[in-house]
């Protein structure tokens, strides 16, 4: 059974995989246009980590000692799901998530990702990115959460100079997302 905090937030794990050049990986949803960081619900009696690495495994095939842990998000990071979006009829009644990023650095050729590790696989297509186009990928709701992981975990991938936002960044807004605390 999925986690979920008083206020009805599903507790989840976001998975940011990168390569030695920068890159990210996104998948594209199953029969759906979508892409995303792989991700997922954290189980009642799962910490983050021990959810990340599940996750890891069913969602892209890719084992512990495929990766190296660079780091993850000091808060949760939540998004609050449109109105259209929330189930009316569920218990409990999920407004969102809230989310612990881990920023992972993928030590195997990216030949090992596996996408086909489930029975009903979340993802049929993945690619890898410049680092800030995952935020003008993901779907609307989720890219103050996105810009502000990408934000907080750029100095664990960039020693030197992280990647200046792009010209499509969002003008009127930062890279601020509601933060909660455990």
């Amino acid at each position: 059974m999925d986690h979920f905090d008083t206020n009805g937030f599903r507790s989840n794990v976001g998975i940011i995989l990168t390569r030695d050049d920068g890159s990210l990986l996104i998948a594209g949803r199953t029969r759906q246009s979508g892409w995303q960081f792989p991700q997922g619900g954290m189980l009642v009696d799962e910490t983050p980590e021990q959810a990340m690495y599940r996750e890891l495994r069913e969602e892209v095939g890719l084992s512990a000692g495929d990766v190296e842990v660079l780091g993850t998000t000091a808060d949760w990071l939540a998004y609050r799901l449109p109105e259209k979006y929330i189930r009316k009829n569920t218990t409990p009644r999920c407004i969102g998530q809230r989310q612990r990023w881990f920023m992972l650095r993928l030590l195997v050729d990216d030949a090992m990702l596996r996408l086909d590790t489930t029975n009903e696989p979340e993802f049929d297509r993945w690619k890898w990115v410049d680092y800030w186009r995952p935020v003008k990928e993901v779907i609307y709701f989720k890219r103050r959460v996105y810009a502000a992981a990408l934000a907080e975990l750029a100095p664990l991938l960039f020693e030197q100079e992280v990647p200046p936002q792009p010209n499509w960044w969002p003008r009127d807004w930062s890279a601020q997302a509601e933060r909660l605390t455990d």
